[in-house]
């Protein structure tokens, strides 16, 4: 009998493939073929943005994830695939076109990149630092990437005359079955009470949810995401007349997308059509799989590019072997 392997398996296993082919000799943390050690992690970033990517990290004051260092680290491969498209908009503004269904987008600049140049996408957006969601700390600040809800990557752009943003959450290999800790939980209800439901929030109101309906992931964050979003375009933050939430994913991790919460199983069996159905504007959510995204951009470009030749080597579900 055949053995099934998990997608986080089959993706483990040609990370290490990968990086056994490109750095053999690597430093590994406690001897685990799929974590750099310390001093080695920026070897998980592509080689095009290794030496800005902690430039710019270090600039805007963003927190690297924990995990930062493994193989398998979402925020990494967030990165690999988006940062070295900063000074892309031609690209960038493809892969906007090609998840909103429309061909009238473009790209503008989002922040100043390390080196003075306008980015057109930015990492780690907490809504400019605006506490939008009760989560500032005693002294009123946020950090991006850190004890603040944080979209992955965020671009701005125009549509029919009128100014738009999307905050992008990113996924890999994350897949999710238990509650999120409860000892926090009367810090959330009272951050977000407020902000979840319609008319204050993105859910609606009339199916009578509680907000502990949503303490599971990955609801828990689509929910933050999209009180964030709800927020920003309330406030016209940037001018952005609509704020919308695309999550992306790979299409072979359909274990992400299982319906983990209990009082949210009745309304369906994908967690991200069910989020969708819940929201008062269900088009201000957009799930998208990475290869519908980047299969049309990688093949767009020149084969000699090296963006889309390293994401290819490394990320091999692109082509396919997932």
């Amino acid at each position: 009998m055949n053995k099934i392997i998990s997608f986080e398996l089959r993706q483990r296993l040609q990370q290490v493939s990968h990086f056994d082919e490109t750095h053999p000799d690597r430093s590994r943390y406690n001897n685990s073929d799929y974590r750099f050690a310390p001093d080695a992690k920026f070897l998980n970033l592509a080689p095009s943005i290794r030496d800005i990517a902690p430039r710019y990290f270090e600039a805007k004051k963003i927190t690297w994830h924990t995990h930062a260092n493994h193989a398998l680290s979402s925020q990494v491969c967030c990165l690999n695939f988006l940062m070295p498209l900063a000074e892309r908009p031609e690209v960038l503004a493809q892969l906007v076109r090609t998840a909103l269904k429309s061909s009238e987008v473009k790209l503008l600049p989002v922040e100043e990149g390390p080196d003075g140049r306008p980015w057109y996408v930015a990492f780690e957006w907490n809504g400019g630092g605006r506490n939008f969601l009760n989560e500032a700390g005693p002294d009123g600040s946020l950090k991006r990437g850190s004890n603040s809800t944080s979209a992955d990557a965020f671009v701005k752009y125009e549509l029919a005359g009128k100014i738009e943003t999307l905050l992008i959450e990113w996924k890999y290999t994350e897949q999710y079955g238990a509650p999120i800790t409860a000892s926090g939980n009367p810090t959330r209800t009272q951050r977000y009470k407020e902000l979840a439901f319609a008319p204050n929030g993105p859910i609606r109101a009339e199916l009578g949810l509680a907000l502990d309906a949503f303490f599971w992931e990955p609801f828990y964050q689509l929910l933050r995401q999209q009180m964030l979003a709800f927020q920003m375009q309330k406030a016209s933050l940037d001018g952005a007349t609509k704020v919308r939430v695309l999550h992306i994913s790979p299409s072979g991790n359909r274990a992400l997308h299982r319906v983990t919460a209990p009082a949210l199983r009745g309304f369906g069996e994908d967690a991200f059509e069910v989020f969708r159905i819940l929201l008062s504007e269900p088009n201000d959510f957009i799930n998208c799989s990475t290869e519908e995204l980047f299969r049309p951009l990688i093949s767009s470009v020149p084969s000699s590019d090296i963006w889309a030749a390293y994401l290819t080597q490394r990320y091999r579900y692109l082509g396919g072997a997932d």
